[in-house]
């Protein structure tokens, strides 16, 4: 064990459960609009990092270098995909959503957004919605977790399992706590961390390489340096920038910004962190196949690379950057189940008069059940990888929610059971296509998303046309464009 990494890792979580405190009593006294959206209150540094860092988790540091660094530079069209999709997102999903949001009964989250859309007194949807959501997310969150314990295993010669329960602990103190400032703000500083980290480690690694000082491995997998090797991981790749669409923790930071005006900056500010973040990613995966020639554990590359190169308290705080992007990630999902549950099941369907208060607490005990179930999950040796836990949940959101939301934002004829079966659709042919077409391999999220996209529009046109109200709230939202 190395103390020196120990204890930057120590003071790292100290600080990160001293912002959940610093927000719970900040906050205390405050409603659930407080506690799941930050009051509407975000600025457009912390919104912009927030957004990103709860997008990349762990996988940018671990599961895509990995899977670049085993399979070559065909699977860097995940980058591609994705920093296509995020782009898009924040320059066209981003500042419509935010209005909408406003316009339809001021919602706090995405279920309730696409009921108030509609005008609907309906739950059906927030409730399907809902389930989706807490599946998924624990899904999601097994995976950042699951990142915690192989860092700790790998670093300090912790027990995974061990290292899993207290990532899992000091994630759960600082949501349960702090709510979305919490999340936020935390989000902030663990974005920074993780882009220092992208930026220093290859870079220093590289230059030992052009000087001579390291001798770089000619050991490559035939095809490693081709693009267009396959043209399924094209398609595939590409595919994963759907996802942006209709990820829940990442589109509520576009709620959650206070002003058109600071959204627009916002963009700026988080369409950059994430292209330096993924092409230093891609660079991570590349420069350590030279630096280190054949590892057995191709996720640890960033680690092994990061540990050989500077002394044990740097090396503890670049490090620290894996503990950033999971517990950014897991947080996040857990405080979006959490507010879908408390908000869109809990108090309309089991307790109509629940207080401010009860609804907090419901939320809370979510967030607990979720974080305890992904950490039975994530202990399971045989739970799959890392980047495979994040692909199959970012493959529901995006087949689920991006259609429906995407449509609600720019469609004046989309129905509320054609979103609603969009939604259901979308989810199924995702969840069937892993389960018996994942041979073919093509990422499920495209089948799923074009499945929720075609149903949503057939179900619109055969269900009837939206009430001049449901219209006229479209026309309301869409003015200021």
């Amino acid at each position: 064990m190395n103390y020196a990494e120990l204890i930057v890792f120590i003071l790292y979580l100290a600080a990160m459960v001293g912002i959940g405190l610093y927000f719970f009593f900040k906050s205390r006294g405050g409603n659930e609009k407080d506690y799941f959206l930050g009051g509407r209150q975000m600025g457009a540094w912390v919104s912009a990092l927030s957004a990103g860092a709860s997008d990349m988790s762990a996988w940018v540091l671990m599961g895509l270098p990995a899977s670049i660094y085993a399979a070559g530079l065909g699977k860097a069209w995940i980058a591609i995909g994705l920093m296509i999709g995020y782009a898009l997102s924040w320059i066209f999903e981003a500042p419509r959503l935010r209005r909408f949001s406003i316009e339809a009964g001021d919602s706090i989250t995405i279920p309730q957004y696409l009921t108030n859309r509609f005008l609907s007194k309906s739950r059906a949807l927030q409730i399907i919605c809902a389930v989706i959501f807490i599946l998924a997310y624990t899904i999601y969150a097994a995976s950042s977790i699951k990142a915690c314990g192989t860092l700790f295993n790998t670093v300090l010669g912790m027990n995974a399992t061990v290292a899993m329960y207290l990532a899992a602990a000091i994630i759960i103190a600082y949501t349960f706590l702090g709510g979305f400032s919490a999340v936020c703000w935390t989000d902030f500083f663990q974005g920074m961390l993780m882009l220092a980290a992208l930026l220093i480690a290859p870079i220093f690694a590289l230059g030992l390489i052009r000087s001579g000082q390291v001798e770089a491995s000619t050991a490559f997998p035939e095809h490693f340096w081709s693009l267009t090797a396959d043209w399924r991981d094209i398609v595939s790749g590409l595919g994963w920038g759907l996802g942006y669409f209709g990820m829940p923790h990442i589109i509520i930071r576009f709620i959650s910004i206070k002003s058109d005006k600071e959204l627009r900056k916002s963009s700026v500010i988080g369409i950059s962190w994430t292209l330096v973040i993924l092409v230093m990613s891609v660079v991570s995966a590349c420069v350590g196949r030279m630096f280190l020639g054949e590892i057995e554990d191709s996720s640890t590359v960033f680690i092994q690379l990061t540990r050989r190169i500077f002394p044990p308290l740097v090396s503890g705080v670049l490090l620290s950057a894996i503990l950033a992007a999971s517990m950014s990630t897991a947080d996040s999902q857990l405080l979006a189940a959490s507010s879908a549950f408390a908000s869109d099941v809990y108090k309309p369907v089991f307790r109509k008069d629940a207080s401010d208060k009860e609804m907090l607490w419901a939320g809370r005990a979510v967030v607990l059940f979720i974080a305890v179930i992904a950490l039975i999950i994530a202990a399971n040796p045989n739970s799959g990888t890392i980047m495979g836990l994040v692909e199959n949940a970012w493959g529901v959101f995006g087949a689920a929610f991006g259609p429906a939301i995407l449509l609600s934002l720019f469609w004046r004829k989309l129905s509320f059971a054609g979103a609603t079966a969009g939604i259901v659709a979308g989810a199924a042919v995702d969840i069937l296509w892993l389960a018996f077409l994942s041979g073919t391999g093509i990422y499920e999220i495209i089948p799923g998303f074009a499945a929720g996209l075609i149903v949503a529009v057939l179900v619109s046109k055969l269900s009837g046309e939206p009430s001049a109200q449901v219209e006229a709230l479209f026309d309301r939202a869409s003015r200021a464009d």
